[in-house]
């Protein structure tokens, strides 16, 4: 891989991987955020595409519940759920379904899409079934939950001081032991960037609101408060903590902290 475009390596990779299998192939993803999950989805699917083989791509962020949605959760179990993107603010049963039926190829599927600007889904896309390859990215796709223990101390200054007594990240590790987890099984192989150290995935969040411009959502101020949502499991996903169906990651990429791959571990 090294000198190579990974994106093509890896179209190369996955085409020889659904010949073997004979049959549609799903696919994980998984990047801190900023990470490069999107750009590497999309390479890799316009490889494939190029050799012939139908590929569509699902994004987690297109999962999230609705506004209202994360609101009740908010107002029911815990205020920080109002914030997208953790476990548990996202439709699981839908991703579910949307999988289901690109793989077994039901004609044509509405896939969501979700609007970061306005905070709730958008229209839908169509997409035709079947698929040979379905790449489905997200920050959190493959990770396992905490051991309890682990969820006793507080990883950083927001759930110190807005989740002292541990119940947002005791719900979202519960969710990410329930449908997470079995959604996160069916994948077929799990691809991970694996970011240099926390400390670079604020910068990398601030470098993705930059290239937005005008439709930017978030100051720096916003972005720190965003990011730390997502420490705990982040930290815990660069500690090993991500699996599929009880499998190992299949391909962990390191990059440095201009996203550059530095090396790599495993195949696919």
């Amino acid at each position: 891989m090294a000198g190579a475009d990974p994106a093509a390596w890896l179209a190369d990779r996955l085409a020889h991987r659904h010949q073997a299998a004979g049959r549609s192939l799903l696919i994980g993803i998984n990047g801190a955020q900023g990470s490069g999950k999107s750009t590497l989805a999309a390479g890799i699917a316009a490889g494939l595409t190029a050799q012939g083989r139908r590929v569509a791509v699902l994004s987690l962020d297109d999962l999230y519940l609705s506004h209202a949605a994360r609101a009740a959760l908010a107002r029911d179990i815990h205020p920080l759920l109002a914030t997208r993107g953790v476990p548990g603010t996202h439709d699981v049963a839908r991703g579910d379904a949307v999988i289901s039926a690109l793989l077994a190829g039901q004609g044509g599927v509405a896939v969501p899409r979700f609007d970061k600007a306005r905070d709730d889904p958008g229209a839908d896309a169509a997409v035709v079934a079947p698929v040979d390859l379905l790449l489905f990215e997200g920050w959190c796709i493959g990770a396992t939950p905490q051991p309890a223990p682990a969820l006793a101390a507080p990883v950083n200054a927001l759930e110190a001081a807005e989740d002292r007594d541990g119940r947002w990240r005791a719900h979202v590790n519960a969710a990410l032991a329930g449908d997470y987890a079995r959604l996160f099984a069916r994948l077929d192989a799990l691809i991970a960037l694996q970011a240099p150290d926390f400390g670079v995935v604020a910068g990398w969040r601030a470098q993705q609101e930059a290239d937005l411009g005008r439709n930017r959502t978030m100051d720096a101020a916003g972005i720190a408060r965003f990011v730390a949502h997502f420490e705990r499991l982040t930290r815990h996903m660069l500690a090993g903590g991500m699996a599929r169906g009880g499998q190992p990651v299949d391909l962990v990429v390191d990059l440095d902290r201009e996203r550059r791959v530095v090396g790599m571990a495993g195949a696919v």
